[in-house]
């Protein structure tokens, strides 16, 4: 098996480590491809000391890290407590890099440091760990696009700290408290992708007929937020209204714009932030221009439980990188360890690890986007050309 996993709660750093680390050494064996390390923020501070003894004892190709709010790893999601979660893979071709994206005076065009110029095999999919404060990830999603149409990538936003320079990253044994870590994974590797954005629609679909940057004044002729309540009756149930009014109120945004018809998968869902009662206007978390398609989302825990079910059914993997939000976790659900338990219940107990992000990185309709509340997942599986 060209994948394995560790997890930690030991509360003292190196010996959190050295458990990972070993177990790792003596289920997989050293010089592994990727290695890929999660820690919580109480061992933030320790990343640096932590990714060179990874580099000491597994010898690793390339070796990314980030600290997170939470991490995941087998059979577990650890919250806010001190933790550590290894991954390890023989992957094939790869290619890491350490990125900068910043915005040119002149052209307002974006400029992208540390991608090469050339790459030498078929990328399959790109891993991604940014800084929220200091990447413009949309952007860099966007720029990815042009060069390579069809590239999915997959991660999450750090989510150690609450202010810029806070957050750590790490490429091998270089710290990083700004830009992004990444790694290019080529054709010896098998790559599926599953975002589950935890939200079913109600109502119908209706387009913005009058909007200012993401403030939507009207839906189909109407006030936004006329158009909201007449949607909601009938098809929410009282407690489902409650829930809304709490914060699980979703507008999805279709993605192509050319279907005849939408269902799951077909929608970017954006958090609404407030209305304004005298107005009738609504705030999303997104810009909405005129002729947008939309429709109203409710999230809860239910739904984003069924959610994912759904979206991992038929789906087989060796290995799997979580990257779930910071808002779902023990805050949504009422059992711990949700979505590690459903990914095992259904992929089987496959090695797996990640983090909880402050923001999930993924592709939905074939086009790759940040998102929030959202479980997003790479899903691994052994090819001939990964074994050696």
């Amino acid at each position: 098996m060209p994948f394995a996993a560790a997890l930690s709660e030991h509360p003292v750093p190196a010996h959190a480590v050295g458990e990972v680390a070993g177990e790792i050494l003596d289920r997989f064996g050293e010089r592994p491809d990727l290695a890929f390390v999660f820690v919580t923020a109480p061992f933030a501070g320790a990343l640096e000391d932590t990714v060179a003894a990874i580099d000491d004892i597994l010898h690793p190709l390339v070796l990314l890290g980030v600290a997170a709010e939470s991490i995941v790893g087998p059979h577990r999601e650890v919250e806010q407590t001190a933790a550590i979660s290894l991954f390890a893979a023989r992957t094939g071709p790869l290619l890491p890099m350490a990125l900068t994206a910043t915005e040119d005076a002149g052209s307002g065009e974006l400029v992208v440091g540390g991608w090469p110029d050339e790459i030498a095999f078929t990328p399959q999919a790109l891993l991604l760990m940014a800084d929220p404060f200091s990447f413009p990830a949309d952007r860099f999603l966007a720029w990815v696009g042009r060069r390579y149409p069809g590239l999915p990538v997959v991660g999450g936003m750090a989510s150690a700290a609450h202010a810029p320079g806070g957050n750590r990253l790490a490429i091998g044994r270089r710290l990083m408290t700004s830009g992004a870590v990444a790694v290019l994974l080529g054709p010896g590797v098998g790559v599926e992708t599953v975002v589950s954005q935890g939200c079913r629609p109600f109502g119908q679909p209706v387009v913005v007929t009058r909007s200012d940057r993401n403030v939507i004044l009207e839906l189909a002729g109407a006030p936004a937020l006329e158009r909201l309540v007449s949607q909601a009756h009938g098809a929410l149930t009282e407690e489902e209204v409650a829930l809304l009014e709490m914060g699980g109120l979703q507008l999805g945004r279709v993605i192509d714009e050319h279907r005849e018809s939408f269902g799951r998968g077909d929608f970017l869902l954006r958090s609404v932030l407030g209305a304004d009662r005298t107005t009738g206007a609504i705030a999303v978390g997104d810009v909405m221009p005129v002729g947008t398609t939309v429709q109203f989302h409710l999230r809860d825990a239910r739904t984003a439980d069924e959610d994912l079910h759904v979206l991992l059914k038929g789906h087989e993997a060796d290995g799997a990188l979580v990257f779930t939000c910071n808002g779902r976790g023990s805050r949504l659900f009422d059992e711990p360890h949700h979505d590690v338990r459903v990914l095992t219940d259904l992929l089987g107990p496959v090695p797996l690890a990640g983090c909880f992000a402050a923001g999930e990185i993924g592709p939905v309709g074939g086009q790759n986007f940040v998102h929030g509340f959202t479980a997003s997942m790479a899903l691994l599986r052994d090819t001939p050309d990964s074994r050696r």
